[in-house]
């Protein structure tokens, strides 16, 4: 019995650290918006990248795990928050995307993106680019 709610404090406190990063990650007011917008940019980004086999293995494990957060209904802060809910998909795909960035460099990162120039700003400002 100790063991059970020993595992249950391990992950209520596992999320409650997981929502704190998210919420330290969380862009601005004016980053949010038109990154909520790009969210299918965004997946199309992560499959293209994961896909591509110059993409180091590590951060191919890393994209599919993106695109298992992003595309799964159960996230670390549910959808129906609201506000909250989608920033979390923001603030895991950008630590993702800006993990992976450092490893395959912007111009990766450009070349693979499907989305607008200003989609493409707006992502080099969330990754901090």
């Amino acid at each position: 019995m100790e063991f059970v709610v020993g595992l249950v404090l391990a992950v209520a406190l596992a999320w409650i650290v997981f929502v704190a990063i998210i919420w330290l990650h969380r862009p601005t007011r004016a980053l949010a918006g038109p990154a909520m917008r790009m969210a299918p940019d965004v997946v199309r980004l992560a499959r293209s990248l994961a896909a591509d086999p110059a993409t180091p293995p590590i951060a191919r494990v890393a994209l599919a795990g993106l695109l298992l957060y992003l595309l799964s209904p159960i996230d670390l802060i549910p959808d129906f928050i609201p506000g909250l809910g989608q920033l979390d998909d923001i603030a895991v795909a950008a630590v993702t995307l800006r993990w992976v960035g450092r490893r395959v460099g912007p111009g990766r990162l450009r070349s693979h993106w499907a989305g607008s120039e200003a989609g493409f700003e707006v992502l080099r400002r969330l990754l901090g680019l």
